[in-house]
């Protein structure tokens, strides 16, 4: 069966923007772009000229260009391609970096970004997927350790020199962040970002509600939504098995991988909504709570602060994290 990742992407950016409907149009300023592995579209209600607009374009295209580890010469190319001597790179991938350990340490291991030499023999863009070989998928999960990455100063260094970072998990979060901040300090204060699911609401909208942002229906080609959240001002991030995945031989496989076995995580779980302030948080946890499953996502979700979850099972039910339901 044919890959099918981006009929729900589609998808996913009309569904994920349908909450807009009223907003005067003729202020808008729209900019979409396939990029991240993804498409994106950053909305803005205020009025802006068109350079506002344009630096957006180029915050998107900088971050793509040091983050993705499809590009040859990106910041994290040259950190997997350095045979595990010591790179120098930018103060902003350190920080990136240093978050995605902070999240590995709090999930003892579940959300690795050295997931890179499994997540690369998947091939989620092929007219024909099929799994990789059993032997090869283990031979590669026996470099995914995070433990591996040495920080020191502006340096990353692997210290398995066949490990390799992958960031997707992560790095639209941080690159939604960045965009927000770039957009307040212009003066807008009414947008919505859009990173390929990766949503981050500024302010409310022009008539003074809320977004009505919806979470997919599992599977469902149509757009329809099983929920929707209504919120300002925050960040709403999902992880699903239907937004990339592939049939092969009577079975599906999807892209969330369990770092331990180096094949797509099995739970019982569609899919991990995260609504919290930061971009970076919300992508993060996503993908820690899949990897955790219902119970211990859940139970780590209503440890933390000023965060909440939407969780879709695979018998369709919603189950929301023990505050949801009081603030939204």
């Amino acid at each position: 069966m044919r890959y099918k990742r981006l009929t729900a992407l589609f998808t996913s950016a009309l569904l994920l923007l349908s909450g807009c409907s009223g907003l005067p149009r003729k202020q808008n300023q729209v900019y979409t772009d396939a990029l991240f592995d993804t498409v994106i579209r950053i909305e803005i209600y205020d009025s802006a000229g068109e350079e506002i607009l344009k630096g957006c374009e180029k915050i998107c295209k900088k971050y793509d260009s040091m983050f993705s580890n499809k590009v040859e010469d990106s910041e994290i190319s040259r950190i997997n391609n350095a045979g595990g001597a010591p790179v120098e790179v930018s103060s902003e991938t350190v920080t990136l970096i240093k978050k995605a350990v902070y999240y590995s340490d709090l999930s003892n291991g579940v959300f690795d970004i050295t997931i890179a030499p499994v997540s690369n023999l998947w091939d989620f863009h092929a007219d024909e997927p099929v799994p990789p070989a059993a032997e090869t998928i283990a031979a590669a999960a026996s470099h995914v350790d995070y433990k591996n990455i040495l920080i020191k100063d502006n340096t990353i260094q692997l210290l398995d020199p066949y490990a390799s970072i992958d960031v997707g998990a992560i790095a639209k979060g941080y690159i939604a962040d960045k965009l927000k901040d770039y957009l307040k300090d212009h003066g807008i204060r009414h947008a919505l970002i859009n990173l390929g699911g990766n949503v981050l609401a500024m302010g409310k909208k022009l008539d003074g509600s809320e977004y009505n942002i919806g979470i997919q229906k599992p599977f469902d080609q149509t757009g329809e939504p099983i929920t929707s959240i209504r919120l300002s001002d925050k960040s709403v991030v999902t992880s699903g098995t239907y937004q990339r995945y592939f049939e092969s031989e009577g079975k599906m496989y999807h892209h969330i991988l369990d770092p331990h076995t180096g094949y797509p995580c099995e739970n019982n779980l569609h899919s991990v909504t995260i609504i919290t302030n930061s971009s970076l948080t919300a992508d993060a946890l996503s993908t820690t709570c899949f990897l955790l499953g219902y119970d211990k996502g859940l139970r780590l979700i209503n440890q933390l602060d000023n965060v909440d979850a939407v969780f879709i099972t695979k018998d369709n039910e919603i189950h929301y994290s023990k505050n949801f339901q009081h603030k939204h």
